[in-house]
């Protein structure tokens, strides 16, 4: 008789997520997918060409919403980093990604928020947590998700 591994033996899935800078979209849906994951999905970020630190506008909205900034710190995108994962998303650095058989990977056509106004950064958040509360739910799917973090805020 075969046995099916139940969901606590398979592998918990990982996610780069990466954007140019490493300062803006791929930092917000790393926190969101922590934030909502609660550690049933592995979640990095980098950037193709990272910045010196996260755009100052992302981090002041998303600790508006309760959500740690204080762990983010923009890392250069290797192969390694995406070979390591399951999905590789892109935001608005598809092409310079690079490449890595058995890899799948997604592009989310996100604004980038960086220079951008309050009202401009939060809706690309609450863009961003459609999307992944989407992802965690596909994932993980025996997992409830609790409340949009932009109901807390």
């Amino acid at each position: 008789m075969t046995q099916h591994p139940t969901p606590e033996d398979r592998p918990v899935p990982q996610v780069v997520f990466a954007c140019v800078r490493n300062g803006g979209r791929s930092v917000i849906a790393r926190v969101l997918t922590e934030h909502y994951a609660k550690g049933h999905v592995v979640a990095v970020s980098a950037g193709t060409q990272p910045g010196e630190h996260i755009h100052p506008e992302v981090a002041t909205a998303l600790e508006s919403l309760g959500l740690d900034t204080s762990r983010e710190h923009p890392r250069h995108l290797t192969r390694e980093m995406v070979a390591a994962s399951d999905l590789a998303i892109t935001l608005g650095c598809g092409e310079e990604c690079p490449y890595v058989p058995g890899v799948t990977y997604r592009d989310w056509p996100v604004d980038d928020p960086g220079g951008q106004d309050p009202a401009t950064v939060h809706r690309i958040i609450a863009d961003l947590d459609v999307l992944v509360r989407d992802l965690v739910a596909e994932l993980a799917p025996s997992l409830t998700l609790r409340e949009s973090a932009l109901d807390r805020g």
